[in-house]
């Protein structure tokens, strides 16, 4: 058990240094130097630095802390600690990148596309480890707290709208707010992908009266499972099974074939799993 844990701290450490330098090159190659309105408390950083040129990762930092501290008093210790590593982590990082001058300063529409790309893939690795990198999310969760009829998202979403339109008047520029939205969006989409991605496949439910035979078919010729439910044709008034399996999406056609091959009768129906967790997918966060 130990052994595994060191190794699990390892990697989800790995997963948070790799995820915050991703994120960093978003900040700091692409929305730095085109003036892109950032969302979140980055976003507030971003506007310190175009006023008073302070360094993004330390604001970062320094913002976070009274969020810290009203998230350790009422959200409890546990949270905090692993949001409070990943802040220094990713506050550090941003730092760090700005020393070696990545700027990109070409086309704006590329930038913000890129943007989002770097910024949704190391939000992505941090969220896949049940991690979150501070700001806004902290706030989030104190007002759901407080009033449970809000939604974490909807709190998160008026925040950053606010942050993003603050961005807009110190950088005098209606574009730079629609470019945060193009990041926003590409940065969404990443995280959806990696985090829910992982384990997407399809659900197979098959109706079938011969529910024992293409169970053991289909476990037989693939890695996947099945669950037998009992059934009763509502037209016909039959006993028939019907058989729950979810699979990868390059699966299906094999699964389907083989029940097919056994029972060229049956009634299939094929769906989209958007989260599968458990054995041979995705272990929870």
């Amino acid at each position: 058990m130990k052994k595994e844990t060191v190794l699990n701290t390892l990697k989800n450490n790995g997963m948070w240094i790799i995820g915050c330098i991703l994120y960093s090159i978003g900040v700091n190659s692409f929305a730095v130097p085109n003036d892109i309105a950032q969302s979140g408390i980055t976003g507030v950083s971003v506007i310190f630095y175009h006023l008073f040129e302070t360094p993004v990762g330390t604001i970062n930092l320094i913002l976070n802390i009274p969020l810290l501290i009203l998230m350790w008093i009422f959200l409890g210790k546990k949270l905090v600690a692993r949001t409070l590593w990943v802040t220094v982590l990713l506050s550090t990082a941003i730092d760090v990148i700005a020393m070696f001058d990545l700027e990109y300063t070409g086309n704006p529409l590329l930038a913000s596309l890129y943007c989002g790309l770097c910024q949704g893939a190391g939000l992505g690795l941090i969220m896949i480890t049940g991690a979150t990198s501070g700001g806004t999310d902290i706030v989030a969760r104190l007002v759901h707290k407080k009033f449970p009829h809000i939604t974490v998202g909807t709190v998160v979403m008026l925040a950053d709208a606010v942050v993003v339109a603050a961005g807009m008047l110190v950088f005098r520029s209606i574009e730079s707010g629609l470019y945060a939205i193009i990041v926003i969006y590409v940065s969404t989409k990443v995280i959806d992908s990696m985090i829910y991605g992982i384990g997407n496949g399809k659900m197979l439910m098959i109706v079938t009266e011969k529910g024992d035979e293409v169970s053991k078919a289909i476990v037989s010729s693939s890695p996947r499972g099945v669950s037998i439910l009992p059934a009763v044709g509502a037209y016909t008034g039959e006993n028939k099974n019907v058989l729950l399996c979810v699979a990868r999406k390059h699966e299906i056609s094999g699964i389907i074939k083989t029940v097919e091959s056994v029972d060229d009768k049956t009634f299939i129906i094929v769906s989209e799993a958007n989260e599968i967790l458990g054995k041979g997918f995705r272990k929870s966060i």
